[in-house]
């Protein structure tokens, strides 16, 4: 009698493999990997190039930020979206307009948000560093906005939408 043993059933005949291509698909793979990747690394780079320390001059449309859309747009008097990046308006300090603490703040602060629309929207920029910090501690970007030599911040100052930053927050409601 011989050795019985289990009954091994061959789930992938050889013979149905044979004609085949070898290896066809794996180029094909790897192009479709290697623009995947291309393409990532170009919007990795578009995304975060803003300056550290050199001006960049930018021209684009700038709106009002929406509850998803935050690319180009104003959030408020001192805070923008540049490419999908938050940009915080380094030399000044506008009045809120989400959390404003009376109607006086929130009416300037609306304003304000206006006005520093029309501003980005007038012309090309240039965002230069400010001093020697690139962010501050919510992760926005510390910008100067400049045109022609001089800072749309003090223009937000000069209309009385916006004040000198000190280094902190100061009421903007009338006690």
């Amino acid at each position: 009698m011989g050795i019985v043993g289990p009954l091994r059933r061959q789930l992938y005949p050889r013979a149905r493999y044979r004609g085949t291509r070898k290896g066809s698909t794996l180029p094909l793979l790897l192009l479709v990997l290697a623009a995947t990747l291309g393409m990532a690394g170009y919007y990795a780079f578009a995304r975060h190039s803003l300056p550290a320390v050199s001006p960049e001059t930018k021209t684009v449309r700038f709106s009002a930020c929406g509850a998803v859309l935050r690319d180009n747009c104003v959030v408020d008097g001192d805070t923008f979206y540049l490419m999908g990046d938050k940009i915080r308006i380094a030399d000044i300090d506008a009045p809120e307009t989400g959390g404003a603490r009376c109607s006086y703040e929130s009416q300037l602060g609306n304003r304000a948000t206006r006005r520093l629309r029309e501003l980005l929207n007038a012309g090309p920029f240039e965002l230069q560093s400010y001093k020697s910090r690139d962010t501050d501690r919510y992760g926005r970007k510390l910008r100067v906005v400049m045109r022609d030599g001089k800072s749309l911040g003090d223009i937000l100052i000069t209309e009385g939408l916006a004040r000198r930053w000190n280094g902190r927050r100061e009421p903007w409601c009338p006690s």
